[in-house]
Formats: structure tokens, C-alpha cells, sequence
């Protein structure tokens, strides 16, 4: 399993995660942050596969991924 997390107040709301995302699930939020960009935010955390992409592309590091390890 996959958890994504956006770090809301570092987002510039630049959108290189929105345009590599090859699953298409992340968007920019309605909302405003501290530095008065709209964020980065993940539309169904569910279909994120870990491929990390957006994660890669972001210049402000203000995205991380966390894989639950599976072992068996």
C-alpha cells in the first residue's frame, strides 16, 4: 500500500505533479496556502501506485510517498 502526502505550505503550485502524474489523480486545490498559491493535492489517494513521479518533479520537495513493506 501507498500513502501519498502533500506538504501544502512548501507548494508553489507550479503543477509539474499535476502534468507527469501518468495516473492522472492529482490537482490543484481550491484553496490558498500560506504563500497564497493554490496547492498540489491528490484527487483518490487509492489509485496512486508509488511510482513517485510527482514526487521526482517537484522542486519544492513538498511531496513524499510511503510504502507499507510487505514481507511473505
Amino acid at each position: 500500500m501507498v500513502r501519498i502526502y502533500f506538504h501544502e505550505e512548501r507548494c508553489k503550485g507550479c503543477g509539474l505533479c499535476v502534468k507527469f502524474c501518468p495516473k492522472e489523480i492529482i490537482v490543484m486545490a481550491e484553496h490558498i496556502n500560506a504563500m497564497g498559491f493554490h496547492p498540489a493535492t491528490v484527487t483518490d489517494p487509492s489509485s496512486c501506485k508509488g511510482c513517485a513521479v510527482c514526487a521526482w518533479m517537484c522542486p519544492d520537495v513538498a511531496i513524499e510517498l510511503e510504502r507499507d513493506e510487505v514481507h511473505g
